[in-house]
């Protein structure tokens, strides 16, 4: 057995010296004279051809570059074949063979069935969904969207301490005016360090205190008890005003699950594609008499 592994060893160390000559010489990727393709290497009964080789080296490399690529595929390879070798003459075994290939089988066909299946959906599949549709399966499914965070619809900014008419922006943030509210986005855009001024938008509560030190140990209870916050620190003034919340478990509004229901009834037609091409493949191999039930 020692004799038999120190021959293999010798020779495949020939052929990969053989090998880098043949790499190294002038005719890097030519046929030979036969027009035959050259074999750059062979372990047992697997040959790699230049085919193989030529695709990984990329127009222009030099020829040092190029050498070093091939070499290191090349050892690569043979490296990969001989364990490959190695491992196929452990499966003597029929019943862990014929296991190993149902497995390769079973893969093999979902990947063609998957395959299949996107091409068939991309072909088929509607994607348009219209608000309507949208907003009849939030209705009929609220149970379903919980909030798992705190939401806000807020304005905020923050300004540093030597800005000026600060007492001005104490008024501003919490009006309601439509002119109090011009006064207030016009002096964020020519003073404010942060601001977000779009009232009808939910946001995460914890995206705002990223933004404004607050403290607080319950933030639920904060939301419940607080609509105008102003903070100041040594630098800036923050200031706060909190138009709406939903507390987590609660339910998820239908502007924060818009997108995902687009995606939900996306999937769900999908789904129902698939099934009909099923119907379809089984009842036309039924009408052709393709399928045959033989009992026992």
């Amino acid at each position: 057995m020692i004799n038999s592994l120190r021959y293999l060893n010798s020779k495949l160390t020939i052929l990969f010296f053989c090998a880098y000559a043949l790499v190294s010489s002038c005719s890097f990727f030519k046929k030979n004279e036969a027009g035959n393709e050259r074999i750059v290497a062979r372990v047992f009964d697997k040959k790699l051809m230049w085919s193989e080789l030529e695709t990984l080296i990329p127009s222009g490399t030099s020829k040092e570059d190029s050498t070093k690529i091939a070499d290191s595929y090349i050892d690569n390879w043979i490296r990969q074949e001989v364990v490959l070798k190695k491992a196929d003459s452990y499966l003597e075994n029929d019943s862990l063979r014929n296991h190993i290939d149902k497995q390769l089988e079973d893969y093999r066909n979902s990947l063609i069935r998957f395959a299949y299946e996107k091409e068939f959906v991309s072909q088929k599949l509607d994607t348009t969904v219209s608000e309507q549709e949208i907003s009849n399966y939030y209705n009929t499914n609220k149970d379903n969207f919980e909030l798992k965070d705190n939401i806000i619809k807020v304005i905020y900014l923050k300004v540093n301490r030597k800005s000026p008419k600060i007492n001005k922006v104490k008024e501003w943030y919490k009006s309601d005016k439509e002119q109090d509210v011009k006064l207030l986005e016009d002096y964020c855009h020519q003073f404010a360090e942060n601001f977000f001024l779009d009232q009808d938008t939910w946001l995460l509560f914890d995206d705002l205190i990223k933004e404004i030190p607050i403290r607080t140990y319950d933030k639920e209870q904060f939301l419940k008890n607080n609509r105008f916050v102003e903070i100041q620190d040594s630098t800036y003034y923050y200031f706060v005003n909190i138009k709406g919340f939903k507390i987590k478990d609660s339910t998820s509004p239908l502007v924060f699950e818009h997108d995902n229901i687009i995606n939900i009834i996306l999937n769900k037609r999908k789904l129902v594609l698939i099934e009909e091409m099923e119907k379809s493949a089984y009842d036309e191999a039924i009408k052709k008499n393709d399928i045959e039930i033989i009992k026992n």
